[in-house]
Formats: C-alpha cells, structure tokens, sequence
C-alpha cells in the first residue's frame, strides 16, 4: 500500500483537502491558495482517523526510539495524542505562545526528563510553528527526534528550515502526490495541474 497516495485519497474524499484553482482561498496571511487543508476533519471521520492514526504509528518507526510525543498547538494535539495512546507513551503539547497567567506555561503536560521527543504536526507549510515547537522542548532539556506530520505543501523554503534547524521530517503525504491523485480521480484537470505546480513553487520559494 502506498500511505502517501491513500492518505491524500482519503482526505479528499472527506473534504478536509480542498483545491479550487480557478477560485483561490485567502489564508490568514493573505497569501490567495487553490488548496486549503483542515485536518482536524479527519477527527469527525472515525474510518479515516483510525487509517490516519495506523499510519503515524507506522511512520513513527522511521524516527528509532523515542520516549514521548508532542504535539503542536491547537490543530496538532489531536492527532499527537492519537499517536501517542495507540504506543502507550507520555503527551504534552506546545503552545504557539506561554500563558500569560498561572504557571505561564509553553509546554503543557510533563515531558520525562531529557527525553526523546517526536514532534507531531498536522500540516507544514513554512514549517515556522513547527520549528518554535521543535525549539521549544529543546529548551526544556528533551531531545527532539523528528516531526512527523500528515500533510505538507512541500515548500522549499520549509525543506530548508528544517534542514537549517538540524531536524528531519517525515509526512504521510504531500502536495505533489495530492496533485497526482486529484488528477487521477479526475477533481482537476491537466491545466489545473499546471497552475498548482506553478503556485506551489513560486509560493514556497519566497
């Protein structure tokens, strides 16, 4: 079975991928998108988030050994934690900023001492989030082993940030095989595969 392939398949069927070349989608920083990704529907989906969840187990294998998982805020803690009670290891999460009350806390949950840590994500995209996170239970004493993620857009600039940041990343899928599969499915046709690869490179290479 090819996992990056069927993910993209499933997350188009359940719309928690949607492509829209001849509209584009505004996303928060403004940047106009022909793909807009959400996979926090794949939580109300319970045959494609038992699929999702097998194939972090999976991947997870690459990374070695590792003793805890984080997840990044907000939409990377289900998924984490998915992962992390399916091989019954210890969870926190990072937050995007502290709390500026109580403890002020940046990493919520107990991370074991000087731990190896797997990173969990659920889309890359810059990879900025995901590298502040990665920092950050640096910071806290703990090794990060990788981050694992369920989707990226494949953004030289993001392949670069994590390359500069010493870290590997793994993803169940990614945008040029979404692209694939699309086409294949018949979502889009060949001129829209055309305008996404070129929004694809001219976009992450900024």
């Amino acid at each position: 079975m090819n996992i990056a392939s069927e993910i993209a398949k499933r997350l188009l069927q359940i719309k928690a991928i949607k492509l829209s070349p001849q509209k584009p989608f505004t996303w928060a920083s403004g940047i106009q998108s022909p793909i807009y990704c959400d996979n926090r529907i794949v939580l109300s989906h319970p045959a494609v988030r038992d699929f999702v969840k097998d194939c972090l187990v999976e991947k997870s294998k690459v990374f070695g050994n590792f003793e805890a998982i984080a997840g990044v805020a907000t939409a990377g803690i289900a998924h984490g934690m998915l992962l992390a009670d399916a091989l019954k290891l210890p969870f926190a999460y990072v937050r995007s900023k502290a709390k500026e009350h109580g403890r002020q806390n940046l990493i919520e949950g107990e991370l074991p001492e000087r731990a190896k840590v797997l990173v969990v994500e659920d889309l890359i995209s810059t990879g900025g989030s995901s590298l502040a996170a990665v920092d950050a239970v640096r910071q806290s004493g703990a090794e990060v082993v990788g981050v694992l993620a369920i989707f990226s857009y494949n953004f030289e600039k993001a392949h670069k940030a994590f390359e500069m940041a010493n870290c590997p990343l793994v993803t169940l899928s990614n945008y040029d095989v979404l692209v694939r599969e699309a086409l294949s499915i018949k979502y889009i046709n060949l001129i829209d595969v055309d305008m996404l690869t070129t929004w694809r490179t001219k976009t992450g290479g900024l």
